[in-house]
């Protein structure tokens, strides 16, 4: 278990952002992005843990979205591979290799405002609402591509 709040070292020293992710796509968000994501009821989509990043005396979170939709509309996707069992992957056959171009089928997200796509995760999608109200408050570090 782990005791007190977890340390975060700095990959590239800068700016410090309001929303990055580590290089294993681990989100953190300062505590301002906290308060949007509360503010607009989707704490209940979500965990956020406490961390400490380093040369920072604001408060940052680990987040962690709850919802994982199988929403990914290959179709309509530029390009997709999948995992397979010749290729050493037995655990996670049929889970994606690659998606370029990612696009989703929106039927498919019924109310899910925040979360990320089954078997590509390193992605988040959110909803418009989220997103306006993200641009509208000055927040720094994320980017939008429609899906």
């Amino acid at each position: 278990m782990v005791q007190g709040p977890v340390r975060i070292g700095l990959y590239a020293p800068g700016h410090p952002l309001d929303f990055s992710t580590t290089a294993l796509s681990v989100s953190i968000i300062h505590g301002k992005v906290k308060k949007l994501l509360d503010q607009l009821g989707l704490s209940s989509q979500m965990q956020l843990f406490p961390i400490t990043v380093e040369g920072q005396a604001e408060p940052y979170y680990l987040l962690n979205l709850l919802r994982v939709v199988r929403c990914i509309d290959d179709a309509r996707c530029e390009e997709v591979a999948y995992r397979t069992a010749e290729a050493g992957y037995e655990d996670r056959i049929g889970e994606y290799r690659n998606v370029v171009g990612m696009r989703i089928d929106p039927s498919k997200v019924g109310d899910a405002e925040t979360f990320r796509p089954w078997g590509w995760q390193t992605n988040i999608i959110v909803s418009e609402r989220v997103k306006r109200a993200m641009e509208e408050s000055g927040m720094t570090g994320a980017r939008f591509t429609e899906v």
